[in-house]
């Protein structure tokens, strides 16, 4: 074979490689798009909707098994994988809670306090000025120890629209509280604008609720409210929720 045989043969051999080269380097018309993420809105999240009963919902394996708070009888779940209980928080408010509902119930059950008689001795005076001072001081601690309570319904409240999750009453799920990186169907979630917020929703009837919160009516969902912390000028929470739901 000649050389000049020899130089052909290595160029059509070039040209077979780079021509295989360059079509093994476009996309396949088959990939699969990236898929689209998933809205918090008035179908649920996750797998969860509103009002499920709580078995189903943690039968869905999105939540985590282990409550985050029982106070005041609602039962209180993160997503999976999200933040665990914290168990000083939880004996914390149940203590809180026991004292409350201890206190106010003996201040409910306390009998007018006897006016003086005329005439009434020293001795009966005295009693009854004890018992006026004594009851004073229940009212005082019943209405310390609901204060405290109020204090924590927040601080749980805080916590719970903060991280995102699930919340039961006695009729099912009556919160549900969207993570950091969900957004709703007109793109508003945790760190959106205050201006983003009211563009979105001023037309559909958003006002601030008796909480302080950003409230507009779900689609299709009567008595559930979107509600929407603001921290300074940015969303700080986004969650739904039934106002007139029990917790127990």
């Amino acid at each position: 074979m000649t050389r000049r045989r020899l130089t052909g043969v290595v160029l059509v051999a070039t040209v077979v490689v780079i021509g295989g080269v360059a079509c093994s380097s476009g996309s396949s018309p088959d990939a699969a798009a990236p898929a689209a993420p998933e809205v918090f809105g008035p179908a649920g999240y996750r797998g969860l909707t509103l009002g499920m009963a709580k078995d189903a919902a943690l039968a869905g394996g999105k939540l985590a098994t282990a409550p985050t708070s029982t106070l005041d009888g609602c039962t209180d779940f993160s997503y999976a994988g999200g933040p665990a209980p914290d168990p000083a928080r939880m004996k914390a408010e149940a203590d809180v809670e026991t004292k409350a509902k201890e206190l106010n119930k003996k201040a409910d059950e306390l009998e007018a306090d006897p006016e003086a008689k005329p005439g009434a001795s020293a001795e009966e005076s005295a009693e009854s000025a004890e018992k006026s001072a004594k009851d004073a001081q229940l009212f005082a601690d019943a209405a310390q120890a609901s204060a405290d309570l109020a204090g924590k319904r927040e601080e749980r409240d805080k916590a719970f629209v903060a991280a995102g999750g699930a919340s039961f009453g006695k009729d099912g799920l009556r919160e549900l509280a969207a993570p950091s990186d969900a957004k709703t169907a007109e793109g508003i979630g945790i760190g959106s604008s205050l201006v983003e917020l009211k563009a979105a929703y001023d037309a559909k009837g958003m006002k601030v609720g008796d909480n302080g919160r950003f409230q507009v009516p779900v689609d299709g969902k009567p008595g559930w409210v979107s509600e929407f912390t603001v921290n300074g000028d940015k969303v700080g929470s986004v969650s739904m929720i039934d106002p007139k739901a029990k917790c127990a």
